[in-house]
């Protein structure tokens, strides 16, 4: 059985959960699944994506998106969607919202289950690609498995 850790930011659609449960085939699939809560940190490079995308609109509605404590309850009916949508292809998934230092917890969680890689599933967010600070590329120096990074779809 294969374990991925997988770090979302928002409710996998059909077409992500597709392309996490046939990365590897007919192999048995089990995930553990962390999902973010918006911070309002991150407000100000959200909008520079949103302009690099040319999504005018998206940056200025920025400030109306549930950010901070208010967006945990929306996190963790966005990861019950995702674990459910993993299930029904069969895969084992488990998971939790993660309030803390991500990158943090996605080491210790790879070490616990000895996880055989971490795959990010994330909207594309050039600023911080360009400074290598975003999820994966953070992640890569720091927990010793494979970490793959692929965009998350919107349907």
């Amino acid at each position: 059985m294969i374990t991925t850790v997988l770090m979302i930011e928002k409710p996998m659609v059909p077409t992500d959960v597709e392309l996490v449960t046939t990365l590897h085939g007919e192999e048995a699939l089990s995930f553990v699944v962390l999902m973010q809560p918006r911070g309002d940190q991150d407000r100000l490079l959200r909008a520079l994506d949103d302009v690099a995308l040319g999504e005018l609109g998206e940056a200025v509605r920025e400030s109306d998106v549930p950010e901070g404590g208010d967006a945990v309850g929306p996190a963790r009916h966005a990861l019950e969607v995702s674990l459910s949508a993993l299930r029904a292809t069969g895969a084992d998934a488990v998971g939790r919202v993660v309030e803390e230092h991500p990158i943090d917890v996605l080491t210790s969680v790879v070490r616990e289950t000895e996880a055989d890689e971490v795959v990010v599933l994330t909207a594309p967010h050039y600023v911080e690609e360009l400074f290598h600070r975003d999820w994966a590329s953070r992640a890569r120096h720091k927990v010793g498995v494979p970490v793959l990074k692929l965009f998350a779809h919107a349907e």
